[in-house]
Protein backbone atom coordinates (compact mmCIF):
# COMPACT_ATOMS: atom_id res chain seq x y z
CA UNK A 1 0.00 0.00 0.00
CA UNK A 2 1.04 3.75 -0.77
CA UNK A 3 0.02 6.87 0.81
CA UNK A 4 0.91 10.06 -0.70
CA UNK A 5 0.94 13.70 0.44
CA UNK A 6 0.71 16.56 -1.80
CA UNK A 7 2.21 19.98 -0.95
CA UNK A 8 2.94 23.44 -3.13
CA UNK A 9 0.30 24.92 -3.98
CA UNK A 10 -0.55 28.51 -3.25
CA UNK A 11 -1.68 31.44 -5.26
CA UNK A 12 0.75 33.28 -8.25
CA UNK A 13 -0.17 35.55 -10.82
CA UNK A 14 -0.50 34.31 -14.20
CA UNK A 15 2.79 33.76 -15.69
CA UNK A 16 4.83 32.79 -12.60
CA UNK A 17 5.54 29.04 -11.68
CA UNK A 18 4.53 26.46 -9.05
CA UNK A 19 6.12 23.54 -7.99
CA UNK A 20 4.03 20.87 -6.42
CA UNK A 21 6.14 17.79 -4.38
CA UNK A 22 4.16 14.70 -3.57
CA UNK A 23 5.81 12.65 -1.28
CA UNK A 24 4.47 8.70 -0.70
CA UNK A 25 5.12 5.92 1.86
CA UNK A 26 5.73 2.81 1.05
CA UNK A 27 8.39 0.35 -0.01
CA UNK A 28 6.82 -0.61 -3.38
CA UNK A 29 6.99 3.58 -4.73
CA UNK A 30 8.92 2.30 -7.84
CA UNK A 31 6.54 -0.44 -8.85
CA UNK A 32 3.86 2.58 -9.64
CA UNK A 33 2.84 4.78 -12.31
CA UNK A 34 2.41 8.05 -10.64
CA UNK A 35 0.37 10.94 -11.75
CA UNK A 36 -1.34 14.54 -11.23
CA UNK A 37 -5.03 15.01 -11.77
CA UNK A 38 -6.89 18.27 -11.06
CA UNK A 39 -10.43 19.13 -10.33
CA UNK A 40 -11.74 22.79 -10.93
CA UNK A 41 -15.06 23.84 -9.06
CA UNK A 42 -18.12 22.47 -11.16
CA UNK A 43 -15.75 20.10 -13.41
CA UNK A 44 -14.66 16.58 -13.42
CA UNK A 45 -11.06 15.47 -12.33
CA UNK A 46 -8.94 15.35 -15.09
CA UNK A 47 -5.51 13.83 -16.18
CA UNK A 48 -2.73 17.02 -15.90
CA UNK A 49 0.13 14.84 -16.30
CA UNK A 50 1.39 11.18 -15.55
CA UNK A 51 4.62 9.13 -15.24
CA UNK A 52 5.84 5.65 -15.58
CA UNK A 53 7.81 3.22 -12.88
CA UNK A 54 10.87 4.15 -14.22
CA UNK A 55 10.35 7.90 -15.72
CA UNK A 56 11.23 7.34 -18.76
CA UNK A 57 7.61 7.49 -20.15
CA UNK A 58 5.63 10.53 -19.61
CA UNK A 59 2.19 11.95 -20.98
CA UNK A 60 0.70 15.63 -20.62
CA UNK A 61 -2.76 16.79 -21.34
CA UNK A 62 -2.59 19.13 -24.26
CA UNK A 63 -3.93 21.93 -22.32
CA UNK A 64 -0.85 22.44 -20.24
CA UNK A 65 2.30 20.81 -22.80
CA UNK A 66 5.20 22.79 -23.02
CA UNK A 67 4.16 24.45 -19.78
CA UNK A 68 4.12 21.54 -17.06
CA UNK A 69 6.77 19.08 -15.98
CA UNK A 70 6.35 16.27 -14.36
CA UNK A 71 9.18 14.08 -12.91
CA UNK A 72 10.00 10.93 -10.26
CA UNK A 73 13.02 10.42 -7.79
CA UNK A 74 12.66 6.93 -6.67
CA UNK A 75 15.46 6.90 -4.44
CA UNK A 76 13.41 9.78 -2.53
CA UNK A 77 9.72 7.93 -2.99
CA UNK A 78 8.90 11.87 -4.42
CA UNK A 79 7.14 13.28 -7.53
CA UNK A 80 7.21 16.67 -8.28
CA UNK A 81 5.72 18.62 -10.79
CA UNK A 82 7.07 21.87 -12.25
CA UNK A 83 4.03 24.57 -13.51
CA UNK A 84 5.25 27.44 -15.28
CA UNK A 85 3.47 29.94 -17.21
CA UNK A 86 0.37 29.47 -15.44
CA UNK A 87 -2.72 30.72 -16.61
CA UNK A 88 -6.15 31.64 -14.70
CA UNK A 89 -7.73 28.36 -16.06
CA UNK A 90 -4.90 26.48 -14.25
CA UNK A 91 -6.42 27.36 -11.10
CA UNK A 92 -7.74 24.07 -9.22
CA UNK A 93 -7.33 21.73 -6.68
CA UNK A 94 -4.13 19.44 -8.09
CA UNK A 95 -4.41 15.31 -6.69
CA UNK A 96 -1.29 13.08 -6.82
CA UNK A 97 -2.45 9.31 -7.71
CA UNK A 98 0.01 6.02 -7.53
CA UNK A 99 -1.25 2.68 -9.16
CA UNK A 100 0.55 -0.29 -9.06
CA UNK A 101 1.59 -1.27 -12.37
CA UNK A 102 3.92 -4.84 -13.51
CA UNK A 103 4.90 -2.70 -16.77
CA UNK A 104 6.25 0.64 -17.54
CA UNK A 105 3.01 1.94 -18.99
CA UNK A 106 1.99 5.40 -18.41
CA UNK A 107 -1.83 5.93 -16.90
CA UNK A 108 -4.04 8.32 -17.78
CA UNK A 109 -7.33 7.83 -16.48
CA UNK A 110 -8.39 8.34 -13.12
CA UNK A 111 -9.73 3.93 -13.13
CA UNK A 112 -6.06 3.12 -13.15
CA UNK A 113 -4.94 5.02 -10.23
CA UNK A 114 -5.68 3.74 -6.46
CA UNK A 115 -4.38 5.79 -4.30
CA UNK A 116 -4.85 9.54 -3.59
CA UNK A 117 -3.57 12.38 -2.09
CA UNK A 118 -5.84 15.04 0.02
CA UNK A 119 -5.06 17.38 -3.00
CA UNK A 120 -2.81 21.01 -2.74
CA UNK A 121 -5.16 24.18 -4.12
CA UNK A 122 -3.51 25.74 -6.90
CA UNK A 123 -4.77 29.64 -7.33
CA UNK A 124 -3.72 31.88 -10.51
CA UNK A 125 -4.53 35.48 -10.33
CA UNK A 126 -5.15 36.88 -13.49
Amino acid sequence: QVQVVESGGGLVQAGGSLRLSCAASGRTFSMHALAWFRQAPGKEREIVAAISRSGSRTYYADSVKGRFTISRDNAKNTMYLQMNSLKAEDTAVYYCAAGYRSDNYVAATVAEYYYWGQGTQVTVSS
